[in-house]
């Protein structure tokens, strides 16, 4: 990745990137500053930069590492949660969401299962303002009451609402709030000690920066984002949703991805794992070249995050990619994978 000269926009400020195999780790490095500006300056359309002095770096290192706002990378984390509640018994792939959540009314009514929420098949929305809600009991009411714009099963949306009411159906089913399940099922068993919802004071020094969110091109005015999470729905949930709000490192995400190159590592079975990794899976995408590059194609699955994040799982190579950016330190811009897609290109190239 090139020097950028001061001024100059980046794709992000700053990126750690890991790469490895499921024996152990080929690379992880950084580039750029956690943080790097002070505010947005519509005016100008740029971020007013700090002095370097007052800048900080993105690092690597296990506890030393990086900490950044993981966005829909927090998904994958809710899927593996789920398919261990499917192993043991607490829910079924094909159960109707309404038997474990009969909170949820519009999928009691509509017949929506828990495999059509994590393929994104539910026909929901891709999202609704549940933070203009003054609070938690009228959000509920607001996504319970959510119909599905398409038959359920019919066709493919991405939405972060499938992830939401998954949400509800684990807490209901495991008896235990989800982060709490995603401490006891993952990060515990895997030792991730840089991972997890609400990062307490203590990290803030070595969290990356996200936004400057003020309206018209935020939804919120919350200012300069830095340890609190960047979506507007997960905050208004209190910083733990089934779609957004998890933080980590890429060290600790290079540990997840081992696991799951090696059979599960102890988290879930190797029979989730296919699940989990075949297409058309369950949570993860699989073979995208949009953000994989030229790992995809045999079958290589992962996910993005809208603060510039992205996972990487090649099972035919043996191999993972994580990269971890503040795309939006300043400011949100129209989306753009292209260097996502190349790191994943030059892995590919990298080990054959």
């Amino acid at each position: 990745m090139r020097a950028l000269p001061e001024g100059e926009r980046p794709w992000c400020s700053g990126v750690a990137v890991a790469a490895g195999t499921g024996s152990g780790p080929l690379v992880e490095d950084a580039f750029g500053w956690a943080v790097r500006y002070e505010v947005y300056d519509e005016s100008a359309d740029r971020g007013v930069e700090l002095p370097r002095e007052e800048r900080v770096p993105v690092r690597t290192g296990r506890r030393h590492g990086t900490v950044f706002d993981l966005a829909s990378l927090t998904k994958l984390f809710t899927t593996i949660v789920a398919v261990r509640a499917v192993e043991r018994g607490q829910i079924d792939l094909d159960g109707r969401v309404a038997s474990y959540a009969p909170e949820l009314t519009a999928a009691a009514e509509h017949g929506v299962t828990v495999r059509q929420l994590l393929t994104h098949t539910s026909g929901l929305l891709p999202e609704l303002p549940l933070y203009e809600y003054a609070d938690d009991e009228q959000r509920l009411a607001r996504l319970s009451a959510e119909p599905p714009t398409t038959p359920p099963g019919a066709a493919r949306r991405y939405s972060d609402l499938n992830f939401l009411l998954l949400q509800r159906v684990l807490e209901h089913a495991c008896r235990r709030t989800l982060d709490r399940l995603v401490g006891d099922t993952i990060t515990g068993p895997l030792g991730m000690a840089d991972t997890r919802f609400r990062p307490p004071s203590s990290w803030l020094p070595r969290i990356a920066a996200t936004e400057d969110q003020r309206r018209p091109w935020a939804r919120l005015d919350r200012g300069m984002l830095r340890g609190v999470v960047h979506d507007e729905n997960a905050w208004a949930l209190g910083g733990v949703a089934g779609h957004a709000g998890l933080f980590s490192t890429a060290g600790d995400l290079a540990v997840l991805c081992r696991a799951l190159l090696r059979g599960g590592g102890g988290v879930v079975s190797s029979a989730s794992v296919d699940l989990l990794l075949n297409a058309p899976g369950l949570g993860f995408e699989v073979d995208q070249p949009w953000f994989m590059g030229e790992l995809a194609g045999r079958g290589a699955a992962g996910h993005t995050g809208f603060t510039g994040t992205s996972l990487v799982v090649d099972r035919a190579r043996d191999v993972y990619l994580v990269l971890l950016a503040n795309t939006v330190h300043p400011r949100r811009r129209p989306g753009n994978s292209a260097p996502r897609a190349a790191a994943g290109t030059a892995l590919a190239g990298a080990v054959g």
